[in-house]
């Protein structure tokens, strides 16, 4: 593989990639996040329910994903990635499908979206990210990259799809349509093309130790904690901004048409940044390009601290856009390279779990701080400080060490 080109790996692995970039679009992390904006205010008309109340689904998504992440790690290792992706499709469809049939219990609702990181859990980048890193070599950043590009399809693409759903059919069945897209169109795609190299390598040497690292050789590494530590504070400020930078605009005096602008900008920026740092870290030193993509966000925080004008605030979402769409695919690269695929599954798992307990808390932290201080611009104050400290942070990582192959 270390000599294939471009086209023979791409030529190999397209059908591959394809089912993978649906997996990561509407499997469980990015159909719940960017999803739920869309029903807060239509679940509060019909059930009372306050804003707060109904993005906090989103802790039992993220938080219980972060404490299943390195377990769902650990059942790839020991039973491949495909038969976990397709139980976790299901279970994603599942989740949604329930929810429909809310007749108005919040404890429901929540267990509507602790199913989607249990049961669905499989469906994470996980799964998909571990496939990728077996079939791609030389060019596995732009591959991870393509695939991790599902995240900003579902941004594009969840808050115009379950918005016209509610308007012309209703909330309930906006969450069958929601449930459909794992369903009918992940789910057909990951059974007739994901099925991993990785799977067949386990299952034909499973007492052949692969290179690398085991997970807890990678722990007792610095390198494991600064990874751990830079992503914890990318993704909480992250986090934080994605389903409140729209109240923030609008607080600021920006028309929501506008708002909503500068959002699609930043699910546009989340695609452009994934695949152009996806291209770069296959030529360039992965940490290096990892600093001077993910430190500007701080940059975007601080014009957002002020009065922008709408084009300011395009290019403050651009700029945070960028940092969150490559830190997943910085984040499952770095972790091949320093650690190998030895373990990968649970060692990426254990990482994951950082950027899923951030997913869960930040949105809440960074609302309540606005509420508390009467205004975003402390929010966005400690988010500059937190991509300030995660982006710089993986220049300690060094060189890629020598891995046996």
């Amino acid at each position: 593989m270390r000599d294939a080109d471009t086209r023979n790996e791409f030529a190999t692995g397209w059908k591959l990639l394809l089912a993978c970039v649906a997996g990561v679009a509407f499997g469980s992390v990015g159909i719940a996040v960017y999803s739920i904006g869309a029903f807060v205010d239509p679940l509060g008309r019909e059930f009372g329910w306050t804003r707060t109340e109904v993005t906090a689904a989103l802790l039992f998504s993220s938080g219980l994903g972060g404490l299943a992440a390195p377990f769902i790690g650990a059942l790839i290792e020991r039973f491949g990635a495909r038969p976990l992706a397709l139980i976790g499709l299901t279970g994603v469809g599942a989740a949604f499908l329930l929810a429909s049939r809310n007749n108005g219990s919040l404890p429901l609702f929540y267990l509507c979206f602790a199913v989607v990181a249990t049961l669905g859990g499989g469906s994470g980048p996980i799964s998909w990210t571990k496939a990728i890193a077996s079939h791609f070599d030389r060019h596995r950043g732009l591959a991870l990259a393509m695939a991790l590009a599902g995240t900003g399809i579902i941004a594009i693409l969840a808050p115009p799809y379950v918005t016209w759903l509610i308007e012309r059919f209703g909330w309930r069945t906006a969450f069958v349509g929601v449930a459909l897209l794992p369903l009918a169109l992940a789910l057909p795609l990951a059974v007739l093309f994901f099925k991993p190299a990785g799977d067949v390598l386990r299952a034909q040497t499973s007492s052949v130790e692969r290179p690398g690292l085991t997970t807890g050789e990678a722990v007792r590494t610095y390198r494991f904690w600064v990874m751990l530590g830079s992503v914890l504070a990318m993704y909480l400020g992250i986090a934080g901004m994605i389903p409140n930078l729209i109240p923030a605009l609008t607080d600021k005096g920006i028309a929501r048409e506008s708002a909503a602008l500068a959002a699609s900008a930043f699910g546009f920026s989340v695609i452009a940044g994934r695949i152009t740092v996806g291209w770069l870290i296959d030529r360039l030193w992965a940490p290096g390009v990892a600093a001077v993509v993910l430190t500007p966000a701080a940059i975007g925080c601080l014009i957002l601290m002020g009065d922008p004008s709408l084009a300011l605030a395009i290019t403050a979402a651009v700029l945070v856009g960028v940092a969150a769409g490559a830190e997943l695919d910085l984040l499952a690269y770095l972790t091949t390279r320093y650690f190998g695929l030895r373990s990968y599954g649970k060692t990426y798992g254990l990482l994951y779990a950082g950027v899923a307990f951030a997913g869960g808390i930040g949105p809440l932290a960074f609302a309540a701080l606005a509420e508390r201080a009467g205004s975003y611009d402390v929010s966005f104050a400690v988010a500059a400080a937190l991509f300030a400290i995660g982006g710089p942070a993986v220049l300690t990582l060094g060189r890629y060490p020598r891995l046996a192959d």
